[in-house]
């Protein structure tokens, strides 16, 4: 990731946090050490196979190859060694819904993919991460008086680059959906602006939420805006950290 704290990124020997977070390019998740479809359970594989073109199914197979890792980073143990499931709270499936490891409840992850990048979160509180590209904001603004509160809203308006703005607080009302603080029927009850919109330079931005720890940042590298949520202060990690 091209952002990052401003003490640099973190290495497992130096990690002070109990809940991690990290962002890369499905290719680069890919050529990991320990990636491979092989750390995939059967129906993680029949789900990847279920996609039409293979850049969907590469970054299926790559989220789900990077939360195992940031997972295994936590408990010191290989990547190989850990089975995700994921169930669904409405209608009971376990192809879709919150991704958990059967094996090991005292670790929560969180995971999430885009076009080409992909992101995933790890900690021993509930956590959850959203990923998207930047050059959705437009897009996705067309949507803002649905899911912002009307503080947010002329926030966004207000602002010298609304596109963005909007993005970033998408990216972390998608994280409280994923940490179950609310729904997509939900997200303008939620209101966000009392959290600082633009981010301190080039490093991640960490803010306090009702009782949760909201970390944010953009990857210009890689062109996308991240958000992470936990009770505990989630830490931005690089791949090559995990």
């Amino acid at each position: 990731m091209s952002s990052r704290p401003s003490d640099g990124p973190a290495r497992l020997g130096d990690m002070t946090s109990d809940a991690i977070a990290t962002v890369a390019t499905s290719a680069d998740v890919l050529r990991h050490p320990e990636a491979g479809e092989h750390l995939l359970t059967p129906l993680e594989k029949e789900r990847a196979a279920r996609f039409r073109y293979e850049s969907g199914r590469a970054d299926f197979v790559a989220a789900h190859v990077l939360v195992r890792l940031c997972a295994a980073a936590l408990l010191g143990v290989p990547a190989t060694g850990l089975t995700l499931a994921q169930r669904c709270p409405d209608c009971g499936e376990a192809d879709h819904g919150k991704p958990y490891l059967p094996d090991h409840p005292g670790i929560e992850v969180s995971l999430s993919h885009t076009k080409g990048v992909v992101a995933a979160a790890a900690g021993h509180r509930p956590i959850g991460v959203d990923v998207e590209l930047t050059d959705r904001g437009g897009t996705l603004l067309d949507v803002a008086p649905r899911v912002l509160a009307e503080a947010e809203l002329r926030q966004v308006r207000e602002h010298a680059d609304p596109a963005r703005a909007f993005l970033r607080l998408w990216v972390r009302k998608e994280a409280l959906i994923k940490i179950g603080r609310t729904t997509l029927d939900g997200l303008a009850a939620v209101d966000l602006s009392a959290l600082p919109l633009d981010l301190p330079g080039d490093r991640p931005l960490l803010s306090p939420f009702e009782g949760l720890q909201l970390l944010d940042w953009v990857d210009e590298a890689h062109g996308s805006a991240v958000a992470a949520v936990s009770e505990l202060a989630p830490r931005a990690v690089e791949l090559s950290a995990l």
